[in-house]
């Protein structure tokens, strides 16, 4: 994965870069759809005014914390990943097969 002088190649790069990009889609659309769950009601139906209060407030805190945490739990899982969880022959999904 590192060349000469500790730099990464073309295709180390890449797949960082999908994998920051995928992060971040994955997690904008996580919170887009809690945030309409939640907030959802309190924008289509009538309900009491702290009712919906409480559901535009709490939807503006969960989406931002699991956008977040969405982001952190897919770079380190792409971070941790060192090609172990992959059969080292090809069409055998055990070693011991």
């Amino acid at each position: 994965m590192t060349g000469h002088g500790g730099r990464r190649d073309q295709a180390a790069r890449d797949a960082i870069t999908v994998e920051i990009g995928y992060a971040l889609f994955s997690a904008a659309f996580a919170a887009a759809v809690v945030f309409g769950a939640l907030a959802g009601p309190a924008l289509f139906f009538d309900l009491p005014r702290t009712v919906e209060k409480l559901l535009l407030h709490v939807a503006l805190a969960v989406a931002p914390v699991l956008f977040v945490a969405r982001v952190i739990s897919v770079l380190l899982r792409f971070g941790r990943e060192d090609g172990s969880a992959q059969p080292s022959q090809p069409g055998r999904t055990n070693p011991d097969s």
